[in-house]
């Protein structure tokens, strides 16, 4: 059972009363993300999360803010995504008060100080760093960067050193005040909470955001005639790849067929990639698949970690995989597996207060609604085999196919894999 309010300012509330739990999470979540961004201030969502925990006028310092945290034992964070940014605290049910307290200070109350700011920069450059030296992470953004290219749904969402050193307190205070508003957020708080008292507690604590209309983010676009293939050349001891196809955007019809397609053909140790590539063939250390969707766009893809010489053989078996059940679908039994497995991954992962709370906002920010997890797994078993099969025809097409790989390769050995990279 849960509980939506929208307050007079329009800010959106939602609670969720568990049982058996004596925690309780507030979590924020902004509709706000990099692509919302103009290139020359690309990473500033990013930027803003960092600058939230630098300081405000009742907790001056980090060390301020984190002390009031900690010493309540409260798990915290905060998040960038491309269409949202979210802050979070989870604590013991008796210290919610206090958690939304620092949490509601930290977003009304931030004082963005100069010195600050250029010092954060300085953290933020090494954290781009250090995505980049991290393959298995970075080729999913690379896969991104090929399907959208030089447009906000392509572009990192921690930003360029270029854009990021760039950015100025000034922009940073405009982009606050545009996009933190109160028609922007919705709060949920969940645990072992009493409904109308922790509605008050969120009135009390965050009442205080503008209800102004924020900025509406630009349409993503989705165009391609061939097969693409982008290298990212690095001399590692791995090659990484991404491997997959254009997909769907939350709210299509074959949404929920799109995730079952995903966990048939690499959604555990049990599914057909992980058997054909790494039990049969030892190729990879680790092979997955996954479906992403966003409002506008989405796609589906296959990430693996192999030995440089496999590439073209990895690449074949997977292609392969995806023809197979793209022209023959799948059985009963796999089918019921896949959603079994789904379905049984959703309720361990909703037994936290602060993942029943992103289950919430997470909707609620991207859809504007919210289905209950039995709904959800209503939708789950409703796909049929026709389902499975009619997805893996339309998205496993030639002028769908993307590539994207990390490891020791040049430009030059495209047109070799170009001779393969085709169904």
């Amino acid at each position: 059972m849960y509980k939506k309010t929208i307050l007079n300012n329009g800010l959106r509330v939602i609670i969720a009363p568990m049982e058996g739990t004596k925690t309780a999470t507030v979590l924020v979540m902004v509709g706000t993300g990099s692509k919302y961004e103009d290139k020359k201030i690309s990473g500033i969502s990013h930027f803003l999360e960092h600058l939230f925990f630098k300081g405000t006028e009742k907790r001056p310092t980090t060390l301020a803010i984190s002390e009031d945290l900690e010493k309540i034992g409260a798990e915290y964070n905060a998040f960038t995504g491309k269409e949202y940014t979210g802050f979070y605290a989870k604590a013991a049910a008796f210290h919610l008060d206090k958690a939304m307290d620092v949490i509601s200070d930290i977003l009304l109350r931030a004082i963005f100080l100069k010195e600050e700011m250029e010092r954060e920069k300085g953290v933020i450059l090494e954290e781009i760093k250090m995505i980049k030296d991290d393959p298995p992470r970075y080729v999913s953004d690379l896969f991104e960067v090929l399907l959208y290219g030089d447009t906000p749904a392509g572009r990192d969402i921690a930003g360029t050193p270029e854009s990021v050193s760039g950015i100025n307190r000034e922009q940073i205070i405009e982009y606050f005040q545009n996009q933190y508003v109160a028609k922007n957020i919705t709060i949920v708080v969940a645990g072992a909470v009493e409904g109308e008292e922790a509605l008050r507690k969120v009135e009390n604590y965050f009442n205080k955001f503008d209800g102004r209309s924020s900025k509406v983010k630009e349409q993503t676009k989705e165009f391609q005639k061939n097969p693409e293939i982008l290298i990212y050349p690095k001399k590692t001891e791995q090659t990484h790849i991404s491997l997959g196809a254009r997909g769907y955007a939350l709210g299509h019809p074959d949404h929920y067929a799109l995730r079952l397609l995903a966990a048939i053909l690499g959604g555990g140790m049990s599914s057909r990639l992980w058997t054909s590539v790494r039990e049969r063939q030892g190729l990879a250390y680790y092979v997955f698949s996954s479906a992403e969707s966003y409002t506008d766009s989405g796609y589906f893809t296959t990430q693996a970690g192999i030995d440089a010489k496999n590439l073209e053989k990895v690449i074949e078996i997977i292609l392969g995989e995806y023809k197979k059940i793209a022209e023959q679908g799948t059985s009963g039994d796999e089918l019921q597996k896949v959603k079994d497995y789904i379905k049984g991954r959703m309720i361990m992962n909703l037994e936290s207060s602060s993942s029943m709370a992103s289950f919430f906002a997470d909707q609620e920010i991207l859809e504007g609604k919210i289905l209950t997890p039995e709904e959800k797994m209503a939708k789950i078993d409703e796909v049929t085999i026709k389902d499975i099969q009619k997805v893996a025809a339309d998205i496993f097409k030639n002028n769908k196919l993307n590539l994207a790989l990390i490891g020791p390769f040049k430009e030059k050995d495209k047109k070799s894999l170009e001779k393969i990279f085709k169904l």
